[in-house]
């Protein structure tokens, strides 16, 4: 049977698994959640019942835990299925979350979140794209070797991650400082971003920078300024001059969208309680997405010298921290993982991969820093964190169906 037709034919079992997990909300504590145990479980017991270990591939299936005392459980689980290759030394990684984030207001829910509904094609349910149709694809891409006692060209390596939706610490993080998991000669593709073709490939990510500015003047009276200082005035001039970076750092790179560097002004915190007040103190704080080229430390001396200018003209003075600070380099167009990725989508769908760059952060960044050249990319329509949420079954079918392409060379 190919591998078309051993999708179509296992549709209802695709489905099935979507169900089931929608089923046991894995939220992290940030969110008010328990974690992700008793939806690993769950998986476990699934991939377990399916054949994922042992048969005449030899396939294991190992759980990592990384330490939460926030959570019941006082663990946060990840899993690990190996198909072992005929190769071993380019070992390829998919790696799809467990988590999910919260619902939002239920009120704008058409149905209920945590029940898979199927309708004209599509399965609406909280996580059933972010990132269960990832992890879904995956299982199923495998379970077709697995059935067919193929061996893949490479060790496969499926990995259901923990803790993605609140910056990886219990899961990716965890994973690359607490174990011997990875190599550098490891592909690693992650089913969590792309497009509703999928054609594009992410290979690389803006540096992250946020920015926490403090601004520390004189409070007076509305009426007498000139015996304060005016702490929001000069935070405002202060956010003025790092949005002005974006002409400091100009360069432009068609992979991005934008295709430049941004520093902008976000969120501002309370100061004063009476609009006839002069604040002594104000805050507020920057995103800034920056250019790979550009290396944050570089970027955070144009941040310093704009402080100092606005203190002395201010007569104010300023901190700041720094809540996020990333910078990872780009996966290179001509590594393997991208352009066997390239061909499978090629090969399967006839399309010609697009290679791009983001703004956002992925856990690929993390790999990335490590050495590891890491790949994101899906079919998808990109309803992440949105109400009635949904997943296109055919876009389940196709990326299996490209994964298992992708395993066999």
């Amino acid at each position: 049977m190919n591998s078309h037709d051993f999708l179509k034919t296992n549709e209802r079992e695709i489905v099935a698994l979507e169900t089931l997990l929608t089923s046991i909300p894995a939220i992290a504590p940030e969110g008010g959640g328990d974690g992700e145990s008793k939806k690993a479980a769950a998986l476990e017991a699934w991939l377990r019942d399916k054949g994922f270990e042992g048969g005449s591939l030899g396939c294991t299936i190992e759980r990592f835990e990384a330490p939460d005392s926030r959570v019941s459980a006082g663990v946060r689980p990840s899993l690990v299925v190996t198909i072992p290759g005929t190769d071993d030394s380019q070992r390829i990684w998919v790696m799809a979350h467990m988590d999910v984030v919260p619902v939002g207001d239920p009120k704008l829910w058409n149905t209920d979140p945590w029940k898979v509904v199927e309708k004209d094609g599509r399965l609406y349910g909280r996580g059933v794209e972010d990132n269960q149709q990832g992890l879904c694809s995956a299982a199923f891409a495998a379970l077709y070797y697995i059935k067919n006692g193929l061996v893949p060209a490479h060790t496969v390596k499926l990995l259901f991650v923990a803790d993605e939706e609140n910056g990886s610490e219990y899961g990716a993080i965890w994973l690359i400082h607490n174990t011997s998991l990875f190599r550098k000669s490891d592909l690693v593709l992650i089913p969590d971003g792309g497009d509703s073709e999928g054609r594009t490939i992410e290979i690389a990510e803006k540096n992250l920078l946020w920015l926490r500015v403090h601004v520390m003047g004189k409070q007076t009276h509305g009426s007498r300024p000139d015996s304060g200082a005016n702490a929001c005035l000069a935070a405002s001039a202060l956010s003025l001059k790092l949005n002005g970076l974006e002409k400091v750092f100009n360069k432009h790179d068609s992979l991005f969208e934008p295709d430049y560097s941004t520093f902008q002004p976000t969120k501002r915190e309370k100061n004063v309680d009476s609009i006839n007040i002069i604040p002594g103190e104000d805050t507020f704080c920057m995103d800034c997405r920056i250019l790979p080229c550009y290396k944050l430390d570089d970027v955070l001396k144009e941040v310093d010298k704009c402080c100092r200018e606005v203190e002395a003209e201010y007569g104010v003075k300023v901190e700041y921290t720094t809540p996020q600070k990333s910078e990872s380099p780009a996966t290179p167009v001509t590594a393997p993982v991208a352009q066997k990725l390239a061909a499978a989508i090629k090969k399967v769908h006839n399309i010609d991969a697009e290679f791009i760059g983001i703004g956002g952060g992925t856990v690929g960044a993390e790999l990335r820093r490590e050495g590891i050249d890491a790949v994101v990319w899906s079919t998808l329509d990109d309803q992440a964190h949105q109400p009635n949420e949904y997943c296109v079954i055919e876009n389940l079918i196709k990326d299996a169906e490209t994964l298992i392409e992708f395993f066999a060379n």
